[in-house]
Formats: C-alpha cells, sequence, structure tokens
C-alpha cells in the first residue's frame, strides 16, 4: 500500500475528530496521532482489509488512551475563530447549536456511534470491526444513541433544555 491510500481517509478522519471532540487543534491533534501510529505500523495492516475501518479503529484507540490518562483542560485560542458552516438563516444556525449541545449530552459510546453512522456513513460491520464490540452492541447504543438524541431535542428529558443556549 502507498501513502496516498493513507492521505485519502484524511477528510473522514479529520472530520469525525472534529465532530467528535468539538476542539479543531485537539481532532488535529488525534488525526496526527492516527497517522503516525498508522504509518508506525503499517506492517500490521492486512492487505485486502478496510483501510478506513483500520484507522478508525487506531484512531477509537488512540482516543480511549487520551480518555483514560488524565490531562490538564486546554482552551484553544482558535475556536471563536471557526464556525460550524451552516446556510445563511438564523434558524439553521441555531438547529445545528442544538443539535451539537444535545450531541454532547450523550454517552461516548452513544455519541460514537452515531457519528459514525451519520457522519462517516460506516456500515454497522465496519464499526464493530473499527471499535472491535459486536454488531449487537453497536446497534443496541445505536438505537439508544438516537432515542435519547431524539428525547433531548425534544426537551422531553431532563437536562434537555437545549433551547437555553440561544
Amino acid at each position: 500500500m502507498d501513502s496516498r491510500a493513507i492521505l485519502a481517509e484524511l477528510p473522514r478522519l479529520r472530520r469525525y475528530a472534529r465532530a467528535m471532540l468539538r476542539d479543531r487543534a485537539a481532532a488535529d491533534d488525534l488525526v496526527q496521532d492516527t497517522l503516525e501510529r498508522a504509518w508506525s505500523r503499517l506492517a500490521q495492516w492486512r492487505s485486502g482489509s478496510d483501510l478506513r475501518a483500520w484507522l478508525f479503529s487506531i484512531m477509537h484507540n488512540l482516543r480511549v488512551d487520551q480518555l483514560r490518562r488524565p490531562g490538564l483542560p486546554t482552551d484553544s485560542i482558535d475556536d471563536a475563530a471557526h464556525e460550524v458552516a451552516t446556510r445563511p438563516t438564523q434558524t439553521d444556525k441555531l438547529e445545528v447549536m442544538d443539535i451539537a449541545a444535545a450531541l454532547q449530552l450523550l454517552p461516548d459510546e452513544q455519541r460514537e456511534i452515531l457519528l459514525l453512522v451519520a457522519l462517516e456513513e460506516m456500515s454497522y460491520a465496519e464499526i464493530s470491526a473499527s471499535l472491535n464490540i459486536p454488531l449487537g452492541t453497536v446497534m443496541s447504543r445505536l438505537s439508544r444513541g438516537r432515542e435519547r438524541l431524539r428525547l433531548l431535542m425534544a426537551g422531553d428529558m431532563p437536562g434537555g433544555a437545549l433551547r437555553l443556549v440561544r
């Protein structure tokens, strides 16, 4: 395999990391760490297997390691300069803000599955392989995450008053 195949997956890795972390600098660091680990362990990749699933698996494992490791909370100075791309209507921006806030209220394992399905359009089997969890667990977490997100967006859950963001 050549480096072009890995570089072709870069936009997907970056998009997923940014959606998951909501911090551009931390997401870029996670993508860089993922690429570094993939490159150093290139001999472990099985030719003919799904490169995207392998890279997402590496990213997932690195993220789990980050969460286990205590760290100092930091704020990126670039966060205020970057906004989520939306259509130029006020309500659209508010809806995106509501969804982003609701996603952050979900447990990590549910948010992770939702983002891989909705944002990365990965199949359940690819997610199962990437996260090294059973297919049934993927479907269960997705179902619970969708339901919880629906309730949060409808304001039917405690802590679901997302309209306060406005």
